[in-house]
Order: C-alpha cells, then structure tokens, then sequence
C-alpha cells in the first residue's frame, strides 16, 4: 500500500503506531510531527524509575534515532501541527503544509493548571518536568502534593525515597477513592501514612502564597515545591478547530476512527466507544496507548479491527506493585482475597455476577487470572473461595 500516512504526537500511541505500520508491510511515506525536540516516549518512567534515580532516560524512548531512519520514518521534532484541512487532506504546521491519505491524531492530554500565582510549582507531563524534580527532590525539603491520583501518589513516594518532607492535600475522602472505591483506596492511604507522608483528606485548597498553600479556613501548608497532580485534559484543540467530535477527547467509534473519512485517533485524547463496555471510554494509560496506536495503524491499513482491549494500567510505589485490568465505574461488591493488611492480595469489584475489574497487589501469580477473570461472570461465592485457577 502506497501514499502517505501522516502522525501527530510524540508520545507512546504515535511510537506504536509508526512501528505496527511497518510491521505490517506498509512502504508509504510516514511523516511524524512531534510537538517536543524529543522522539516518542513513554511516560510512566517519569513518575517511577527515572523519577526514582533507578533508570537512565534512554528508557523512556519507544525507538532511538537509528530505528526511525532504518525504517524511512520522516521524524519533524519541534514541530506542532497547527491545522487540519480535512477537505483538502492536509495538516499546517510553521514550516508548510503535508498533505496526507490517512492521519492519525495521538496528541496525548496536558495536566490540569491551577492559578498557582507566586507559589514554587511545579506539574509532571514532560522530560523536562521530571528533570525538575529529580534536581528539586532533596533531604529535607517540603513537598506538597496537591492532588491524591496516581500520579501525585507516585511523586509523593519519589520525593519520600529522596528524603523530603511530603504532604499530599486530597480533597475526596480517600486517595484514588474515584478509582478503587474506599474498600481498596485505605490500602494506598495506609502505605502513604507508613512510609511518612503527612496525608491531609477532605481539605480544599483555596489559595497559593510564595511559601506555601492556604487552605479552607485560611490554613497554610508551608512548601519549599508544590506538586499539582489534579488530573489532565485532552489535548483536543486541533481536532476541534478542524470540526471533529469533541467531547471529553476526539470520538472515536470501536475501530478508533473519529467522524472524518480517514482520520484516526489513538491514547490519551481518543475518546472510544468500546465494544466490550457498551459505553465511551477515555483512558489515559500506557497499556491503551500502546495497543490502541497498534490497533489504529491498523485500521489505517483498512483492517477494520475493533480495539476490544480492557484497560489496564499499574503503578510502583515504595514497595508496593499493582496491575489493575477493567474499569469500575459502578459496582454492587468488591471481594478481597488474601493479607490485605501485608499488602499482599487481589481484589474484584462485580455488577451483578459480573467481573468488571480486577487487581493485585504484591500477588504476582495473579497477574494472568486478571485478564482471563475480568469479563466474565462468576458465581460470588467461588469468587471469595476457590482458587483462582479453577474460576
């Protein structure tokens, strides 16, 4: 198959992407913008190991250099595309015009921003962010963590393995409650309090001084770094001014096609319409943005794959590793299986007798009956006590 195939992102779905077409025998023209003067990367490095001072950040890039030339990948670094003429079939950047057959928009999200004013703050998106943080992270100095996710948890653990003095502000109950209900978020709030992270639930940050963070009630958190960890938003612009379906990401139907004729969008910004759900879905993890820019080289190639995939996402902190498969947006019951308190377990939340999601923690041989479990509908009682292998 000839013609150009045009991607727009720097990130880990566009990397993919440019990798499964030529896996799959595409000899076209492939031109990459990438917004940073960096290759695509991966970003959970940035919050665990490199953060961490345990990897070198070569880790963080999909391909090096050399790939992208042996495989005839026109790479643009530092170059933002700043327009779609979808009847035209072109994209505008600074430097001209491309015009392309199939596009693929894997823009990726930008964090949340509050009006910080003054305040020494800091966010966690980039190369460049973690950088920061590692030169800033010292013994003794106060961090303070607003927002209780996973990304401000992961930074809270970084900046107490490097000897600061961490407060994480969370204005829900518990940490990650959205996420993993209060049964499970008490298992991260615990670890957090074990390890010395001073952690304020319930608050609302009303205000940012040169020293610090005001709180309700005019409550100051003295800060020599604060962290804004708040949550992010798709990076939609250049959908939306090119008359795409927007709304809370770029639509995407099950084959991750948005609603112009040869325009696909994968990662952070897709918002899917997930065939194994039966409902929209953006997700803003490393497993989907690896396997939905596979998926939509793919369909770029006319594959009409429906990208089925459950969500999977894990986390490292302190000496606590987690996967996580599915998506418990309602659920009627979570059943916990193991030593809860010595963070060893599994957890599934049901709806009905159905398996929406599945994790664990510390339990490594469960890690496949995740993905074979989650979907499927099981009888609770079994689910509380026969092995895992025989559900």
């Amino acid at each position: 198959m000839a013609g150009t195939f045009v991607v727009v992102g720097g990130g880990l779905a566009a990397g993919r992407a440019v990798e499964e077409l030529r896996e799959a025998g595409f000899d076209g023209r492939i031109v990459l913008f990438c917004a940073e003067d960096h290759l695509p990367y991966e970003r959970p490095p940035l919050s665990k190991g490199y953060l961490l001072g345990n990897d070198e950040l070569d880790v963080v890039f999909v391909h090096p250099q050399e790939w992208y030339d042996e495989h005839d990948v026109d790479v643009r670094l530092g170059t933002s595309v700043t327009g779609i003429d979808l009847a035209g079939k072109q994209v505008v950047t600074d430097a001209g015009h491309e015009s392309y057959d199939k596009l693929l928009l894997a823009t990726g999200a930008q964090p949340r921003r509050l009006d910080t004013g003054a305040a020494p703050s800091a966010y966690l998106r980039t190369i460049e962010d973690s950088q920061r943080l590692k030169e800033a992270f010292a013994a003794g100095q106060r961090v303070v963590l607003v927002g209780g996710g996973w990304i401000g948890l992961e930074v809270a653990a970084a900046a107490r393995e490097a000897g600061c003095e961490v407060t994480v502000l969370e204005a829900l109950e518990l940490p990650l409650v959205r996420v993993l209900g209060p049964e499970v978020a008490q298992v991260f709030a615990r670890l957090h309090q074990e390890h010395g992270v001073e952690l304020r639930t319930g608050v609302q940050v009303t205000g940012f001084e040169v020293d610090g963070v005001v709180l309700d009630g005019d409550e100051k958190v003295t800060a020599d770094l604060v962290v804004v960890g708040v949550g992010a938003l798709p990076d939609t612009e250049l959908a939306e001014a090119a008359g795409l379906a927007v709304d809370n990401g770029v639509t995407v139907d099950a084959r991750l096609a948005t609603s112009a004729p040869d325009v696909f969008a994968a990662g952070d910004v897709a918002n899917h319409d997930h065939p194994v759900l039966g409902r929209r879905i953006r997700v803003e993890h490393w497993d989907t943005a690896s396997e939905q820019g596979k998926v939509a080289a793919r369909n770029m190639l006319g594959e009409g794959i429906a990208y089925d995939r459950l969500p999977y996402f894990f986390t490292d902190q302190y000496d606590l590793g987690m996967e996580y498969v599915g998506s418990a947006a309602e659920y009627d019951d979570v059943v916990l299986r193991g030593d809860v308190g010595g963070r060893v377990f599994t957890a599934w939340w049901l709806q009905g007798a159905r398996v929406v999601a599945g994790m664990h923690v510390n339990d490594w041989d469960a890690s496949d009956h995740l993905h074979r479990i989650v979907g499927q509908e099981v009888d609770p009682v079994a689910l509380r006590e026969a092995p895992l292998a025989e559900l």
